[in-house]
Formats: structure tokens, C-alpha cells, sequence
């Protein structure tokens, strides 16, 4: 997750009192919560007397006398930093201490009162889940309350996660985050004001294997190859008509496992597909759709003069990642129309190995650049996971305490429509092989010094994976 104080405002007391300083809080660009100095350093005590000082970031110290506004902006920026490195560490940023705070912050800068509500989350196929929950309940119990709509096992529930999506006009969705512990989930969709944000339900992970964990119960069968069917309608998975002629017989006769078998097979299964945006690989300004999965980012372009290209880049070749924004000059300089309504812009930057001892930086922007970072994250945390001989089911842990609501009648999955006919203006696409060979991992030194050590997330699969990995 990305937090920021990108803002400040200067606010009125409860009672007509002196004025004082909030802080706006945004998780990946959107106003989450809004917090005082001293509400803060409350929750820093609180971190500090549970895991002691050693383990803390610095915090910015008190100040006797009124802030200038150069102070007010210093302090701003600690605070900004102090968040950052408090969620990214494993054992402050999954403290309920942390989680909690920021719930609560989010529920009373939202006011949303306490109270039952109905609210609908879809499935990949657009299928409508109603549940009953509080305006309350965090992340995991809304998960846990559609498992139970759905009649799926406990055992399953962390194979699934929530999405927040923006359904665009002609159906689709456009990934905004994976719903995270320190939110509430009723409260983040309504707060966004628009009918085009859902939560969605989808699986979490991403090596295929684990499918066969799932596919042995009824439901979440149902559960993947609604999924997977979704995928192909929608072109993020790419089909050959004679394969597509394949799934759709395996279709008609409701063979759902041979269904995803198949479907394994195919380019792109399992992955997540982001809106075109651009990158500077192979060339600057390069206009690409990029998808997540089977621990890669691909990137599919269209050369001029040339059919539909993809470049796929490993997780495990890639040693350190970041993601900056900024927000573009003054509209006087540049004809952009994004640069003249000054919106923020995302960039997603990874450090590559291109081929052996050579390292390049290749730059992604899109708004999505920050679901991405969480998306490699999640791939190189899967990869290790798997590298020390772990449990899939222990890295995707659920809390034990907390009571169920399985008062809601169940609801099974509905088959989705036969496949259509594959698009045939969709083309193959020609993998970019010569620009990414096969390389080795000897040789190469500490990560690059041009960031700031708290904006890169290194990579430890990238010295953990070895030359047979690649």
C-alpha cells in the first residue's frame, strides 16, 4: 500500500476553540482518513510500548510554540515518511495497534455511523452477492460473511480476496486496490460517491498449482471457472480459435475441471489485466497493456509497422522496484491536457537484468502503477514462500477470533453463458525474445543509490532465485 500526506488544512476546535492542523491521510491517491498531530503520536505510545523503541521509526518531536508554515509542511513530510515505514515493516504494518487505528480514523472521518447495512459485492462474471454487514467490519470479516453467502469453506476463504474496482461503461473492470486489513470496506466504496466503484471477489494468488486446492470443493470450482470464463469474454486470456473451439465443447458438457485445465495452458491465465497506459520499453512514450501474473509483468505493444508485440519481465530478474508520482508543472509549459488540469501522475520504475551484469531501469506509468507494485509484491512473496518449502495456506493467514453471521440463506454460483466466438480482429502476439535473453545472476552489486532507501522495495527473490529458476 502506498500512504501519503500529500495535504493539510488547517480545521476549527470541536467547540469554536483555537484552530489546529489535520492531516489528510490517502491510501494509493484517495483520502482514506484525516488525523491530528497528536492522534499521531497516540497511536506511536501505543507502537512503542508494544514493541519497544528500537523497532520504531523516528517520530517528529513536539513543539512548544505555534508551527510556521514551513514548519507545518517539515512536519508533514516526517509524518509521511514515519506511515510509510510503519506499514512496510512486516510486524508494525500487520499490528492490529496499526490496523485499528486507521480503521477507527476511517470510520470517524467518513461518519459513518455503526449500523447494519446490505452490501452487494459482485463475482468475476458480474454475478450480484448480497451480504449483510456492519458499516464496521473490516476487510476480513466482509470475506468471511460472503464465503459464508456462498457456502465456501473456511479452509478456502484466504485463496479469495476483495478487489475495489471502477466498472467501466462497457462492463469491464479497472482494478483500483486489493481491499486491505486497516479498512473498512462498506465505508471505502461508499465514500467514493459513484456508482462505478464495486467490490469484487477474485482469487489471490497466483501460481496455478494451488488451483487444485481449490477445485476440490464444489464452490470454489464454480468460484474459478466463472473466473476463468470471465477472462476469456473479456480477451485477458489469449486463445487460438482451435483452443477456443476446444473450451467451449468442454462447455457444453459442463466439464469444469477439464474446462481449467485447458484453460491453464493458455497465455495469460490467472492474470491480472490493467487499463493501456505507457512505458519507456522498448521505446519512450511506448503506448502498452500490461498484465500481472505467473510471477511476470507483460507488456503488449504495437510496434510501428509491426503486428502486436509482448515483453515479458520476471519478478525474479527484477532487483529493486519503486513507485513515484508527482504532480506536472503549471499548464503555461506544456500542451498536456493532464499536465493542465495538474493531475497527479504515477510511475511504476523496476530495475531490471536485461542480459547478464546489465541492469536497466524501465518505467511505467499508469494510474494503476501502485495495484502493480502490490501485484509484484504479492508474486516475489508467493515465489518465496514456495522456495522455503511453505504452506500457501499459512502465508494467506486469517485471524482466529471474531464470531460469523452464517444467518444468510446460501447462494450458489451460476454457471456463466457459453463462450462467444473469439474476436477476430483480437491478434497474436509475438513475444519480444530478442530483448530479453536468458541471462545469469552472478556478479551483480548493491542496489543503485539514486532513490531514497524508503521509496525502493527490494527484491529478495532476486539473489534467492538461481540461474534454473529463469
Amino acid at each position: 500500500m502506498h500512504f501519503s500526506i500529500p495535504e493539510t488544512e488547517s480545521r476549527s476546535g470541536d467547540s469554536g476553540g483555537s484552530a489546529y492542523v489535520a492531516y489528510n491521510i490517502h491510501v494509493n491517491g484517495v483520502l482514506h482518513c484525516r488525523v491530528r498531530y497528536s492522534q499521531l503520536l497516540g497511536l506511536h505510545e501505543q507502537l512503542r510500548k508494544e514493541y519497544g523503541a528500537n523497532v520504531l521509526p523516528a517520530f517528529p518531536p513536539k513543539k512548544l510554540f505555534s508551527l510556521t508554515p514551513a514548519e507545518v509542511e517539515q512536519r508533514r513530510e516526517q509524518l509521511e515518511k514515519y506511515m510509510q515505514a510503519v506499514r512496510q515493516d512486516p510486524l508494525l504494518g500487520s499490528s492490529e495497534t496499526f490496523n485499528s487505528f486507521l480503521r477507527r480514523a476511517q470510520q470517524e472521518t467518513q461518519q459513518v455511523p455503526t449500523e447494519e447495512v446490505s452490501l452487494e459485492v459482485l463475482l468475476s462474471n458480474g454475478q450480484k452477492v448480497l451480504i449483510n454487514v456492519l458499516t464496521s467490519d473490516q476487510t476480513e470479516d466482509v470475506l468471511e460473511a460472503v464465503a459464508a453467502k456462498l457456502d465456501l469453506p473456511d479452509d478456502l476463504i484466504g485463496y479469495f480476496s476483495l478487489f475495489l474496482v471502477r466498472e467501466k461503461e462497457d462492463g469491464a473492470f479497472s482494478f483500483v486496490r486489493k481491499l486491505q486489513e486497516f479498512e473498512l470496506p462498506y465505508v471505502s466504496v461508499t465514500s467514493l460517491r459513484s456508482q462505478e466503484y464495486k467490490i469484487v471477489l477474485r482469487k489471490s494468488y497466483w501460481d496455478s498449482a494451488y488451483d487444485d486446492d481449490v477445485m476440490e470443493n464444489r464452490v470454489g470450482l464454480n468460484l474459478l471457472y466463472a473466473q476463468t470464463v470471465s477472462d476469456i469474454e473479456r480477451g485477458w486470456i489469449l486463445v487460438t480459435k482451435e483452443q477456443h473451439r476446444q473450451l467451449k465443447s468442454l462447455q457444453e458438457k459442463v466439464s469444469k475441471k477439464e474446462f481449467l485445465r485447458l484453460a491453464q495452458t493458455l497465455r495469460h491465465y490467472g492474470y491480472l489485466r490493467f487499463d493501456a497506459c505507457v512505458a519507456d520499453f522498448p521505446e519512450k512514450d511506448c503506448p502498452v497493456v500490461v498484465s500481472a501474473g505467473n510471477s511476470e509483468l507483460s507488456l503488449q505493444l504495437r510496434l510501428p509497422g509491426q503486428q502486436l508485440r509482448e515483453g515479458s519481465f520476471r519478478v525474479t530478474r527484477m532487483r529493486c522496484w519503486r513507485v513515484t508520482s508527482s504532480v506536472p508543472l503549471p499548464s503555461g509549459s506544456t500542451n498536456s491536457p493532464a499536465r493542465a488540469r495538474g493531475e497527479v501522475r504515477l510511475e511504476l520504475a523496476f530495475e531490471y537484468l536485461m542480459s547478464k551484469d546489465r541492469l536497466q531501469w524501465v518505467t511505467i506509468t499508469s494510474p494503476q502503477a501502485i495495484m502493480m507494485s502490490i501485484c509484484l509484491q504479492s508474486m516475489v512473496d508467493e515465489l518465496m514462500v514456495k522456495k522455503s518449502g511453505g504452506s500457501i495456506r499459512k502465508m494467506l493467514r486469517r485471524r482466529v477470533a471474531g464470531t460469523l453471521r452464517r444467518s444468510d440463506s446460501q447462494q450458489a454460483v451460476k454457471s456463466p453463458p457459453l463462450l462467444e466466438s473469439p474476436d477476430a480482429s483480437r491478434e497474436s502476439v509475438a513475444k519480444l525474445s530478442s530483448k530479453l535473453s536468458a541471462v545469469s545472476l552472478r556478479g551483480i552489486g548493491s542496489p543503485s543509490t539514486d532513490a531514497s532507501a524508503s521509496d525502493v522495495h527490494g527484491n529478495f527473490a532476486f539473489e534467492g532465485i538461481g540461474d534454473e529458476d529463469l
